[in-house]
């Protein structure tokens, strides 16, 4: 049962990672009613809607009116994936020039996904047939594509926020330290230990160069399909320090809870681990406002 105290902590929290509709995924709710949702019950601040094969900014535009009714603010972005054309700088310019905030590279289209998931395996079942062809960063020498240098420069020029995908690690250090390079200061790494396969030591080297390590409530809400155990998560804000993490839901998929109940039920059992208050809003609220530059 959620107690008031926790509704109190994680008041104004910002979910970076929605996978609210529509999607080719079946979803539990479209962007308006996941941010109505988050707004009723936590007073959400702001969220981030995120599609494996669109540009979400489009879907906001087309739900404006009902979004205007929610205080909640809601972003879009475009993930690198064949559905966009890959590392696509005009898609990206299209996408954070109507307002988007987050380019994720390449998530089920990059290697290291391919290699975890086959055929999508371990994913809902898409509702429409979907061609998936490998997007690599780098060439047959190891060096970064052309491709990637337009991307960057793109993202340097709207402030918008980098997320390394899905794929390897090796591969999200080559094109962050080449983000860094450009003066991109806005970099997130999603579930290390989910897909990626980024050990702390290898995170550590990511924050070296600016990323925030963001760790996934769907892995651990002990109502999801997941249920790892929280105190795997507790160890990683212990080892790499809650200054540099972000608390974001990956929900919004239709067999899965609601965003809202995940950061209830996680955000509440770290706290009885002994996680402070001030650690926990400063991972789901001031973190993440700070990548989406919410205070400027």
């Amino acid at each position: 049962m959620t107690t008031p105290a926790i509704t109190s902590v994680l008041s104004g929290l910002v979910d970076m990672h929605c996978h609210s509709g529509p999607s080719p995924f079946p979803r539990r709710f479209d962007h308006a009613d996941a941010a109505k949702d988050g707004w009723d019950r936590l007073q959400m601040r702001a969220m981030v809607v995120k599609s494996h094969h669109h540009n979400t900014v489009m879907d906001l535009l087309a739900m404006k009116g009902r979004l205007a009714e929610i205080p909640t603010q809601v972003f879009g972005g475009i993930a690198l994936n064949n559905q966009v054309g890959g590392l696509n700088r005009y898609a990206v310019q299209m996408s954070l020039s109507m307002g988007g905030k987050v380019v994720w590279f390449p998530t089920f289209t990059s290697g290291r996904h391919i290699d975890c998931h086959p055929e999508h395996a371990g994913f809902p079942t898409p509702t429409v047939s979907l061609d998936v062809e490998q997007i690599d960063v780098t060439d047959a020498n190891g060096n970064l594509v052309p491709e990637v240098d337009g991307v960057l420069d793109e993202i340097a020029k709207h402030g918008a926020v980098l997320n390394g995908g899905h794929m390897y690690p090796d591969d999200i250090a080559a094109v962050f330290t080449r983000a860094k390079e450009k003066g991109i200061d806005r970099m997130v790494v999603s579930h290390p230990d989910f897909v990626i396969g980024a050990e702390p030591a290898k995170c550590r080297e990511l924050i070296a160069l600016g990323a925030y390590i963001e760790h996934e409530l769907h892995m651990y809400d002990p109502e999801g399909a997941m249920k790892w155990d929280i105190g795997q998560l507790y160890r990683w804000i212990e080892e790499l320090g809650p200054e540099h993490v972000v608390l974001s839901s990956d929900l919004g998929q239709s067999t899965l809870p609601a965003p809202v109940d995940a950061y209830l039920r996680v955000g509440e059992a770290l706290l009885d681990m002994g996680l402070p208050e001030k650690d926990l809003q400063r991972m789901v609220r001031d973190n993440p406002s700070f990548l989406l530059n919410l205070d400027n």
